[in-house]
């Protein structure tokens, strides 16, 4: 249990009215605990979240106020960074701080945790494992999938009994303030440079990743992808049982062959062979290697994964076919919040020459966009801009392919239509966050499709 036993004596101030805060509160009100909900935004911007607080647990806007600096412990929102004014405030006072994640960890009554991160893939490898799960499981097991996927742990942690499984997409965010996270497998897909505005640093961001193995030990496993160079280093560190996928046959657990995915757990046994799900791209193959190992690992039936592989079709919002108009194929790939993901979706469609309209553009994360350069060259026909980023893509970008600044997903896609003819692909695939328009990228690839819906009729 990461909560010492003591802090039942203490109020637990949760820090921040989202979804992972309300979900905190809830698990922390069943197991008696006194709760102060606190939130630094004023209260017209939180107006929406106040009916999610628990029935009975006191709450303020504007805060941390003094109540909640003489609370015993607090539990953070993933979102806020350790150098926000809210957390330094709440470090300053000598408050104990803990993630949600771990909250909901200290109340479990099962150890079968498994826990995928990474750069991209992430949920829809976490997505397909929790199938695989669905599908291998025994009579009387059941598997929660949550974490950053949506489903917050302390959602679900009082249901999972001792026999029970979470598979849990585990991001940076939500390690960075995990200290004791134990999962007895882990899976690191790949790293490359992201969210460096919360971080502070790629290294930052890199250690962060490095805890969901930091408390392994040698009857633990962790997977790993072998064609990742900071995912490799990392591998070096961890001191589970290391699976690696996606590299040489020789060296490999998992690896293609003749359109097939190879997997095993001992590198001196025979193979067993697996069809992959029918989704688009390399990545979406590496995906399906991680999962297979993590339930080679676990002992899921051979034909429970094979059942899984066969029947998943990926997840909303990641390369998400959208339809057709007018012969235009379109894609919804709004969860691609980075330049690395949109790279992985340009990839998906490396077939393709001079036919993808892409949708650029959104909150920017700092990164350069120059990574796009090549593929952008070889496969669009045009790059539409949108949001506030839409400047510096422009900039970056300029001379490599026509763009159009279209400010919004709405003039985009009007944009999108006039010059695209039958064959072509109309690609949402932003590398920006959302939060410039929307309040997730959710609500940004509900609003593609909202808009596409109009189109078609």
């Amino acid at each position: 249990m990461f909560l010492p036993s003591n802090f039942k004596e203490k109020k637990a101030c949760v820090i921040g009215l989202g979804n992972s805060g309300s979900a905190a509160a809830r698990l922390l009100q069943k197991q008696g605990f006194q709760i102060l909900m606190s939130d630094s935004r004023p209260l017209k911007e939180i107006e929406s979240l106040v009916k999610e607080i628990p029935k009975g647990v006191p709450w303020e806007a504007d805060g941390p106020g003094q109540e909640a600096l003489s609370c015993g412990f607090a539990v953070k929102s993933p979102g806020l960074s350790w150098n926000s004014p809210v957390i330094k405030k709440i470090r300053n006072a000598g408050i104990p701080i803990f993630s949600e994640m771990e909250v909901g960890l200290s109340f479990s009554k099962t150890k079968h945790i498994i826990a995928i991160t990474g750069t991209n893939g992430k949920t829809t490898t976490t997505s397909l494992a929790g199938e695989i799960f669905r599908q291998g499981l025994s009579f009387g097991q059941n598997v929660y999938v949550c974490g950053n996927i949506g489903n917050p742990v302390s959602n679900c942690i009082l249901e999972a009994n001792p026999q029970d499984y979470l598979v849990i997409e585990s991001s940076s965010y939500q390690l960075e303030d995990s200290d004791f996270f134990h999962p007895q497998i882990a899976a690191i897909l790949n790293i490359q440079p992201d969210h460096i505005d919360h971080h502070g640093s790629f290294e930052n961001y890199i250690r962060a990743k490095a805890r969901i193995f930091r408390e392994q030990d040698p009857s633990d496993f962790c997977v790993f992808n072998s064609s990742d160079f900071e995912t490799v280093k990392l591998a070096r560190e961890c001191p589970a049982q290391k699976l690696f996928f996606g590299g040489d046959p020789k060296s490999s657990h998992a690896w293609t062959e003749a359109g097939k995915i190879q997997a095993r757990l001992n590198l001196k046994d025979a193979p067993i062979s697996f069809t992959p799900p029918a989704l688009p791209g390399r990545h979406n193959q590496e995906n399906a290697m991680a999962a297979i190992l993590i339930a080679l690992a676990s002992k899921i039936p051979v034909s429970a994964i094979q059942k899984a592989l066969t029947q998943f079709k990926g997840v909303e919002h990641r390369l998400e076919e959208a339809g057709a108009y007018r012969k235009i194929r379109c894609v919804n790939d709004s969860k691609a919040t980075n330049v690395d993901s949109t790279l992985v979706a340009l990839k998906a469609f490396s077939e393709v020459n001079k036919k993808i309209i892409l949708i650029l553009g959104g909150l920017d994360k700092g990164s350069p966009y120059a990574p796009l350069k090549p593929l952008i060259s070889k496969s669009a026909k045009a790059v539409l801009t949108i949001g506030m980023a839409a400047e510096k893509i422009e900039n970056e970008l300029g001379g490599i392919a026509p763009i159009a600044h279209c400010e919004n997903l709405d003039k985009a896609v009007q944009k999108a239509f006039e010059i695209g003819e039958a064959g072509d692909i109309l690609l949402l695939s932003p590398a920006c966050a959302s939060f410039d328009q929307f309040k997730n990228f959710e609500e940004r690839g509900k609003r593609f499709k909202k808009i596409l819906e109009n189109y078609k009729r």
